[in-house]
């Protein structure tokens, strides 16, 4: 079969915009628990996407941490490319897809960077052999071999043996979400999309957008 003949007709469940909760947060976090339920591989990874000084977009894997009222957060290196990416456009998009339940959730928002004590708390929480790779490497910088990786992985392990503070240069960033939407996969790609948008007081205003 060709590339262009695969396609699945999706039948697993439909969304109404008059059923789903007035906080995207709250929908999030049904969608988000009925995925860890189903066993969803990897239920917290998301795409983040970032954008430039340049205007040319990038994406990766990341996993997701928490989320609450306040936004979605993760965890990374701030010197990589993204971080330098939201140093220049502080904006990202976020993209959930759980196949298993034939569900998307895309999110688009503003990023700042969580306050350095919760940055402290989660690196700390993380296995000790994390915590020396997120010193030991200088993320999206050109290496010359795996070999000059594992040494310096090595010469940090020696360095700070059991207790590394975190570095200035790793922490968390959270998005503040002005856009979320609900994708939920429907028969004849005529799919039910859900769209939260907030207004400038804050208010979310909920409606359905074509498939």
């Amino acid at each position: 079969m060709s590339i262009a003949g695969l396609r699945k007709d999706y039948s697993h469940a439909s969304l109404s915009e008059y059923d789903v909760d007035h906080d995207p947060i709250k929908q999030f976090g049904k969608w988000f628990d009925e995925a860890l339920k189903a066993h969803v591989p990897e239920a917290n990874a998301m795409s983040v996407a970032t954008v430039g000084a340049d205007g040319k977009p990038s994406s990766r894997i990341l996993l997701i941490k928490e989320f609450d009222v306040r936004g979605f957060v993760w965890f990374t290196n701030y010197a990589s490319r993204k971080g330098q990416e939201l140093e220049a456009n502080p904006h990202a998009a976020l993209l959930f897809h759980w196949i298993e339940l034939e569900r998307q959730v895309r999110i688009e928002g503003r990023v700042e960077k969580v306050a350095a004590e919760e940055s402290d708390v989660y690196y700390d929480s993380r296995p000790l052999l994390s915590r020396l790779g997120a010193i030991a490497s200088e993320q999206s910088r050109p290496v010359d071999s795996r070999g000059t990786l594992e040494k310096r992985f090595a010469d940090v392990k020696e360095q700070y043996g059991d207790h590394p503070a975190r570095p200035a240069h790793w922490g968390g960033y959270r998005l503040v979400p002005e856009a979320i939407e609900f994708w939920q996969g429907r028969s004849s790609r005529l799919h039910d999309r859900v769209l939260y948008t907030r207004d400038a007081g804050g208010a979310w205003r909920i409606q359905r957008l074509q498939p």
